[in-house]
């Protein structure tokens, strides 16, 4: 009876979390805005980039793979990056300049001034994260943070920041990847029109 209790409160919970930003507003709006700014990229030749660590990582290589093949329909290939996937670039570069500069000398790289940086961190603290918003401002690549509800160090370096109503680390990633698959979908349409 126990694992019952604990598996209906888990999944309670997930759907609260889920309800608060459907009721909210000003993160629908952000989200929406932040699909305007990857939608425009893309009408100019720009990209999506993603990153993060952990789970955000997996989430960051889930959602550049959404847009490179395809979501919900047949289309062309969308050019978008995880910066986490490659290990020789990922550990040449902390092993030469540390863990912290990993996604900021890839935009260093391969950044362009109108792609998107996509920056995933449950905590809105993780310091390569940070490094990589930073190195985006000064090549005037547009930014997108997906944070918890936490005040943090992204809250002042993003363009948008996208919170989810949450401190506790589960809850957040499942609405993270609610978000990202709403992004994804809305730039799939809105980019080659068809039906949901």
């Amino acid at each position: 009876m126990l694992f019952e209790e604990i598996i209906t409160r888990q999944i309670s919970d997930s759907i609260s979390v889920k309800e608060s930003l459907l009721k909210d507003k000003e993160m629908t709006g952000r989200i929406a805005r932040a699909a305007e700014i990857c939608i425009n990229s893309y009408k100019k030749g720009g990209k999506v980039i993603f990153a993060g660590n952990g789970g955000s990582a997996a989430d960051a290589q889930h959602l550049a793979g959404e847009l490179v093949n395809k979501f919900y329909f047949d289309r062309p290939g969308l050019s978008s990056l995880a910066l986490n996937t490659d290990t020789s670039i990922v550990t040449s570069i902390g092993n030469d300049y540390g863990f912290d500069r990993i996604f900021a000398r890839q935009i260093e790289a391969n950044g362009k001034e109108g792609d998107v940086f996509i920056g995933i961190s449950t905590s809105g603290d993780s310091a390569n994260v940070v490094e990589a918003l930073k190195t985006c401002k000064s090549k005037g690549i547009a930014t997108i943070g997906l944070t918890g509800s936490r005040c943090c160090k992204m809250d002042s370096l993003c363009d948008i920041i996208i919170k989810v109503g949450s401190e506790e680390t589960p809850r957040i990633q499942e609405c993270q990847v609610l978000i990202g698959h709403i992004l994804c979908g809305l730039i799939e349409k809105q980019l080659f029109g068809n039906a949901e």
